[in-house]
């Protein structure tokens, strides 16, 4: 079997897609009802709610359960692996997030004064982490889609 008819039958694979799809989707529904613009970067971009890397994870881990079991190496592996990527979206990305948006606002003070070499053109990008709230509720779109996949395959 080639390569590219494996991954079409991957049923763990097409799970975690899905579950990443359905995050960015209503992350960019949120943002726009939010906004009241649409902002095409929300589509593949990072931050916001919920949580895409959440969801992405949760459901491979999820999945994994499924196709494994709960004692299994490979549910284990997607397990810590999903708490190692929502633990780092909430600390380290998010307090980013922070630090970009007080740069940002020094480099737009200093350009509003004339005293700044330097451009607030290039703005630092400001949405790259989550709150516990938007990684909880992609953990919780990607746990429920993967359950109804694997409910309606089985």
């Amino acid at each position: 079997m080639s390569f590219f008819q494996e991954l079409s039958t991957n049923t763990m694979f097409w799970a975690a897609v899905l579950s990443w799809f359905a995050a960015q989707l209503l992350k960019t529904l949120i943002h726009l009802f939010l906004t009241k613009k649409f902002t095409a970067e929300r589509l593949v971009g990072s931050g916001g709610m919920p949580s895409s890397h959440s969801s992405t994870v949760c459901s491979l881990a999820t999945a994994a359960c499924f196709e494994y079991g709960a004692g299994s190496f490979e549910f284990t592996l997607c397990f810590f692996l999903a708490i190692i990527v929502m633990h780092d979206a909430m600390g380290v990305r998010w307090e980013t997030g922070i630090q970009a948006r007080l740069l940002n606002n020094m480099l737009k003070t200093f350009e509003d004064m004339g005293r700044s070499e330097l451009s607030a053109q290039e703005k630092l990008k400001e949405f790259v982490g989550h709150t516990p709230l938007q990684v909880l509720m992609g953990a919780l779109l990607g746990i429920l889609l993967t359950v109804c996949i694997y409910s309606l395959l089985s």
